[in-house]
């Protein structure tokens, strides 16, 4: 089963395990959303609103990360303006614990297997059939 979940302005795919780097968030342990739609093992999808509203994606914080430094440069031509300044975005790193979601199985069922088909005799051509006459009155003989 996953979940797409939405999270500071983004949307991520998610499932039970995935460990995903999300925009900074405040909390203290486990963070829960609301998905934006869930999709089952079985391959039932849940979007209409007033069901998702039952449904949740807990996850627990791992920790914190920065993503890499974007250097930001300002300049125009012959007038002597340069402005420097840079940004560096802080991320979360969480875990995805549990997608609950009413009306959705989690795992598929397994089918049943089906019996192996037995081989359907041979189509004999007529050259062959013919061919099986003549030794067949041979052998009388």
């Amino acid at each position: 089963m996953y979940a797409i979940i939405r999270t500071g302005g983004k949307q991520a795919k998610v499932q039970e395990g995935d460990v995903i780097d999300v925009e900074r968030l405040r909390g203290e342990d486990e963070v829960t959303f609301t998905p934006l739609l869930v999709v089952g093992d079985d391959g039932t999808v849940v979007s209409a609103r007033d069901e998702l509203k039952k449904a949740k994606v807990t996850a627990k914080i791992v920790g914190g990360a920065s993503g890499p430094k974007v250097d930001i440069f300002k300049y125009k031509a012959k007038t002597g303006y340069r402005r420097r300044q840079g940004h560096r975005q802080k991320y979360t790193t969480i875990e995805v614990t549990k997608i609950e979601a009413p009306g959705v199985k989690g795992a598929a069922k397994p089918a049943a297997k089906a019996a192996p088909k037995k081989a359907a005799p041979k189509k004999t051509t007529t050259a062959q059939a013919s061919e099986k006459a003549e030794t067949d009155t041979t052998e009388e003989e």
